[in-house]
C-alpha cells in the first residue's frame, strides 16, 4: 500500500470529524451512501466505459461517480489515469487511455492548478492566458477524437479570486479572476461550436454551495485534494447527469398537480378569486414555479396536468386568472377528474408513449406522492418541501431535466402532443383502425440529411431509446460526416396529417457493403407508432436500394433495457435472421401496406 492510499483516508476522517464537531458537515453521509453502493451486486447492469484524467487527486471523486452509477442501475467501468497526467495520456498514442477504448473521456481540471500556471506566466503574457488555455483544450479534444470514437467532457473552473487587485481585478485583463471568467466563457463557446464536447459546470455547482464549504486548505496542502467530501456527491452527480443525458437517459415530461402545487389554495373551495398566484405574498412562490415550468415547456419538456378536480373548474384559472403564467396552450395533456392519480398518470403515459422513467410528477400531498411512488416506482416523484416558498429552489437543486441537445423544433413539442391527444380521442370513434388511418390523410417528406435537419437528427440519436434498433449514439458532428460520406446513404422522414405536424420523426443511416445496404441506424419517434410509418420507411429503403443497384438490406437488433419494443421489428417486416442479424432480398419485394403518401 502506497503512502497516499494509507494517509489520505485517515486525513479525510480527521478533517471530517473536526467539521462534524463544529456542526459544519452534513453531506458526507451522502458520500458514505455512494460508497456503500460500491458493495452492491452489479451483475446484469449495463456497462459504460469512462476514462478519468485529472490534474488533482481523484480517487474519491471516482468512487462517488461509481456510486451514482450503481444507484441508477449502471456500472461505470473507469480507467483512472495517474495524477496530473492529462497531456501524457492524450498525446501518447500508445497510452493506457487509448488501450482502454472508453466511450467517455473526462478531462477534469482545478482552479488551484490553473492559478499555479497563471503565476508562472510572465506578466506581459497574462492577457492571453485564457485564450491559450482554451486552444489547448481544443487540441486535447481533437487529438482524442482523432484516435477514439468517444464523447469528451471537461469542466468549467470555479471562479476563485486571488485578491491581488481586489475589486479592480474585474477591470484588469491581466488579473487572474478576469482570465478565469474569460476562460469559462471561451470553454462555453468552444462546446457550442464542437458538438461532441460537453461541459460539466463545476463553477455553477461551487457557486451554489460556496468555496469555503468545499475547499479544505489542510487537505489541499497535505494530499493535493482540491475538493472535500462535502462537494464530491454534487460534482459526481453533475458528471453522471451529463453522461446519462448523452446516453439518452433523461426526463422529458413534467406532470403537475394543481391545488397547492401550481397555485396556492383549492380552486373548488376558494374559487378563482381566492387562489394564491401573482406578486403578493406566497403567490410569488407559485408564480415563480409557473415561470420555471413555462421555460421548461419552451425548451421542449412536455407539460401535463393530473388533478383531482372537475375539469371545467380546474381549467378556469388557466383561462381567466390574470396572474397565471401558465395557460392551456402550455399544457400538452390536461387530465382533471375524480379518478385515482395512478390511473390518470398511466393514461398520460399511454398517450405520450414514453417510459415512466422519462417522467416526473409534482404533488404537494404526501399521501398522493406515496401512492404514486408505490404503484409506479420508475416515476420520479420529488418530496416537495412543506413551505411552497422552497419549492423552486428545491427543484432547481434536483436538476431533473438535464439535456445534451436543444433545437428550435423543441418549441413545437407541446403542440405535437396536443395533436396526439386529439388523435387518441378521434380514434375511439372508429371501430376499424384502417378507416381511422385513412382519415388522417398522412403525408411524409423524404430527404437526405442536410444542415437544417442534422441538429434534430442528432437529437433523435441521443434521445431515442424504445424505437432504436442498435442504440448507437452519434453527435451532430459525427452525423454530418456520415451525411457527406460516399460510403453512406442518409434518409430523414417527416410526418404530418389533418390534425397536426409531427415534424421530423424518423431517420435511417445506411452503410454501403458490396451489394448490400447495412442499416446502421433506424430510429423513429414512438409518437407515430401503429400508423404504418414502419412500412412506409421500408418501402422507401427498398426503392433506394433498387435505384442504386443494391440487392439486399441487412438489419441488426442490439437489445437494451428499453428497446424490447422493436425486438421483432425486422421479422415483422419480412426479414429473415437469427434474432440479431436480419436479411431482406429486395428483388422480389412487394410494397407493404401504408396509409402515408410522399410529399
Amino acid at each position: 500500500m502506497g503512502f497516499n492510499e494509507f494517509f489520505i483516508p485517515i486525513l479525510f476522517f480527521y478533517v471530517s470529524l473536526l467539521n462534524i464537531l463544529k456542526g459544519e458537515i452534513f453531506y458526507p453521509m451522502i458520500f458514505s451512501q455512494l460508497k456503500k453502493n460500491l458493495k452492491k451486486d452489479t451483475s446484469g447492469f449495463p456497462v459504460i466505459k469512462i476514462a478519468v484524467l485529472c490534474d488533482f487527486a481523484s480517487q474519491f471523486l471516482v468512487q462517488a461517480l461509481e456510486g451514482h452509477g450503481i444507484g441508477n442501475g449502471i456500472r461505470y467501468e473507469i480507467f483512472e489515469a495517474d495524477y496530473n497526467q492529462i497531456d501524457r495520456q492524450v498525446m501518447d498514442p500508445g497510452s493506457e487511455l487509448y488501450a482502454f477504448q472508453p466511450v467517455f473521456v473526462l478531462i477534469l481540471r482545478s482552479t488551484e492548478k490553473l492559478l499555479a500556471g497563471f503565476y508562472k506566466t510572465s506578466p506581459e503574457d497574462r492577457s492571453t492566458f485564457a485564450q491559450r488555455h482554451a486552444e489547448h483544450t481544443q487540441l486535447l479534444y481533437q487529438t482524442i477524437t482523432d484516435r477514439l470514437q468517444c464523447k469528451v467532457m471537461t469542466n468549467t473552473f470555479p471562479e476563485i479570486d486571488d485578491n491581488i487587485f481586489g475589486n479592480f481585478a474585474t477591470k484588469l485583463n491581466v488579473s487572474f479572476i478576469y482570465q478565469v471568467k474569460s476562460l469559462n466563457l471561451r470553454l462555453m463557446d468552444l462546446s457550442h461550436q464542437i458538438k461532441g464536447l460537453f461541459l460539466v459546470d463545476f463553477n455553477s455547482i461551487m457557486s451554489r454551495i460556496g468555496f469555503r464549504n468545499t475547499f479544505d486548505a489542510k487537505m489541499y496542502v497535505n494530499a493535493d485534494m482540491v475538493f472535500n467530501l462535502d462537494i464530491l456527491p454534487y460534482l459526481a452527480g453533475g458528471i453522471h447527469d451529463v453522461i446519462q443525458a448523452i446516453s439518452g437517459r433523461f426526463r422529458k415530461c413534467l406532470i403537475l398537480d394543481l391545488d397547492n402545487t401550481t397555485w396556492g389554495g383549492i380552486i373548488g373551495d376558494d374559487g378563482i378569486e381566492g387562489i394564491q398566484v401573482g406578486d403578493l405574498g406566497i403567490g410569488k412562490a407559485f408564480t415563480g414555479l409557473q415561470r420555471w415550468v413555462k421555460e421548461l415547456k419552451n425548451r421542449g419538456i412536455i407539460i401535463a396536468v393530473c388533478s383531482k378536480n372537475t375539469e371545467s373548474v380546474a381549467k378556469e384559472p388557466f383561462e381567466k386568472h390574470p396572474d397565471m403564467v401558465l395557460r392551456l396552450d402550455d399544457i400538452a395533456i390536461f387530465v382533471a377528474n375524480w379518478e385515482n392519480k395512478v390511473s390518470n398518470i398511466e393514461h398520460i403515459r399511454n398517450i405520450l408513449n414514453i417510459s415512466y422513467d422519462s417522467m416526473a410528477f409534482l404533488d404537494d400531498n404526501p399521501f398522493e406522492r406515496e401512492m404514486v411512488k408505490k404503484a409506479i416506482p420508475d416515476l420520479t416523484v420529488p418530496e416537495l418541501p412543506e413551505d411552497p416558498a422552497e419549492y423552486l429552489p428545491f427543484l432547481k437543486e434536483l436538476n431533473l431535466f438535464e439535456t445534451a441537445s436543444y433545437t428550435e423544433e423543441d418549441r413545437e413539442r407541446t403542440g405535437q402532443y396536443q395533436a396526439e391527444a386529439k388523435r387518441a380521442i378521434v380514434q375511439q370513434s372508429f371501430a376499424n383502425e384502417d378507416e381511422f388511418l385513412e382519415t388522417l390523410q398522412m403525408r411524409s417528406e423524404v430527404r437526405p440529411f442536410d444542415p437544417f435537419t442534422i441538429p434534430r437528427i442528432a437529437q433523435l440519436s441521443q434521445r431515442s431509446n424504445q424505437f432504436n434498433l442498435r442504440t448507437v449514439r452519434y453527435t451532430q458532428d459525427e452525423i454530418a460526416k456520415m451525411a457527406a460520406s460516399p460510403g453512406h446513404f442518409t434518409v430523414s422522414f417527416t410526418l404530418e396529417d389533418s390534425l397536426g405536424d409531427n415534424g421530423l420523426i424518423s431517420t435511417v443511416i445506411l452503410e454501403k457493403r458490396d451489394h448490400a445496404l447495412f442499416i446502421d441506424t433506424w430510429i423513429m419517434s414512438c409518437r407515430v407508432l401503429k400508423r404504418s410509418m414502419e412500412n412506409f420507411v421500408l418501402n422507401t429503403l427498398v426503392e433506394l436500394a433498387h435505384e442504386n443497384g443494391f440487392t439486399k438490406l441487412i438489419g441488426e437488433y442490439i437489445p437494451t433495457a428499453k428497446n424490447g419494443l422493436v425486438k421483432d421489428h425486422y421479422s415483422g417486416l419480412g426479414f429473415s435472421g437469427d434474432g440479431q442479424v436480419f436479411y431482406l432480398d429486395t428483388a422480389g419485394f412487394i410494397d407493404r401496406k401504408t396509409f402515408i403518401k410522399r410529399k
